[in-house]
């Protein structure tokens, strides 16, 4: 079996921006993406969203971004990933789900449930829309309602007429309340008080919150949203359920979950007919537990000095679209730093054969062949 240079997983922004770079460095490599179809995770959202909702998706290396129109956007992003894929002639290959990445003597092999790879580095770029976060509530098996979470939401007019709990204190439950409060009754609930941001949001104060987001992920602690940092700002289209006091009107979680509604802390009860949990994503890492990347402090430590994709952990690994880079902008310089550290190793690697050698770049021992 032949080993490959590189090996990109996910073929989302981050995906493709790395597998761009990694061409235009000349480094052999294939992209594997779990999809059927081009548009990572975009595919998957509500037809509801349209480009004029979304935060912004910015232009791929090279390219022009999706145009700011009514149109969907679980179309417009696809058809703007098919057509660079297809410009650039990225090798991607999919359907592939791949199941583990393990070490061969030095060499990574990345097994997916028909076909098997070898290679010198990866980069994983698998984002999080397919590991959504449910947390746990006493009672919420007994619920005889609907309980959705982001990733399952229909849209707004499939609630008209019910009473939605809406869980969550991120952008994406701002922007559930922004549709449903002026079609239905809503409660929004969330662990802590949001943080909203009131100046505006310049380059400079997005860099200053990446940073801080950054900074988690190099002490290996498990990364947080950017708009964790950014705080939470309303948009035009969210301004009438602002004026109904849908986001003034936000409550303190509750105790428990029953059948037809739920029970607050100070023992009343509030009925709902659905619980919409925008609780957020996880990192879609777990297919490389077998490298044992994860740091005492439960992330996996990022390499700093301005190349925050290499894992410390293992240099020959890569991660894009992981904490600081979990955004468009963030994903496309990612790309480039990604090629980059793929480019680094890969020529460590061909300097001799140790058992055991110094990385530089990184300035921490791995083991390689």
């Amino acid at each position: 079996m032949s080993i490959l240079q590189s090996i990109v997983i996910g073929a989302g922004q981050a995906g493709l921006s790395t597998s761009y770079h990694l061409k235009r460095l000349g480094i052999g490599h294939v992209v594997l993406d779990a999809n059927e179809h081009p548009g990572g995770a975009w595919q998957h959202r509500w037809d509801a969203l349209t480009m004029l909702d979304v935060h912004g998706v910015a232009e791929l290396p090279g390219d022009s971004p999706p145009a700011h129109t009514t149109e969907r956007a679980n179309q417009a992003v696809p058809r703007t990933f098919a057509a660079y894929e297809h410009e650039h002639g990225l090798p991607i290959i999919r359907p592939v789900t791949v199941r583990e990445v393990s070490d061969d003597g030095g060499i990574l092999v990345v097994r997916a449930a028909r076909a098997t790879w070898r290679t010198r580095t990866l980069v994983n770029a698998t984002g999080t829309w397919s590991k959504p976060f449910l947390p746990h509530y006493p009672g919420m098996e007994t619920f005889l309602g609907e309980q959705l979470h982001t990733v399952d939401y229909p849209g707004p007019e499939h609630f008209a007429g019910k009473r939605v709990l809406v869980v969550g204190g991120g952008a994406s439950a701002v922007q559930f309340l922004g549709a449903l409060a002026p079609i239905t009754d809503t409660v929004w609930v969330t662990r802590r008080p949001p943080v909203w941001r009131t100046d505006d949001f310049t380059p400079e104060a997005g860099a200053a919150a990446v940073a801080l987001v950054e900074q988690r992920v190099a002490r290996g602690l498990p990364p947080q949203s950017v708009v964790s940092v950014t705080g939470l700002v309303l948009r035009p289209q969210e301004r009438t359920a602002e004026r109904l006091g849908a986001y003034a009107a936000r409550r303190e979680m509750f105790q428990s979950i029953e059948p037809d509604g739920v029970r607050w802390a100070d023992g009343s009860f509030e009925r709902v007919d659905v619980i919409l949990w925008a609780t957020g994503f996880r990192p879609a890492i777990a297919h490389l537990a077998p490298l044992h990347l994860r740091s005492p402090q439960g992330g996996i430590q990022l390499a700093r000095n301005g190349r925050g994709t290499t894992a410390v952990a293992d240099p020959r690994i890569q991660l894009v679209g992981y904490g600081p880079s979990a955004s468009t902008i963030g994903a496309n310089r990612a790309g480039r730093s990604a090629a980059k550290g793929v480019r680094r190793s890969l020529d460590g690697l061909e300097a001799g054969p140790f058992d055991r050698l110094r990385n530089p770049s990184v300035g921490v021992v791995s083991v390689i062949a």
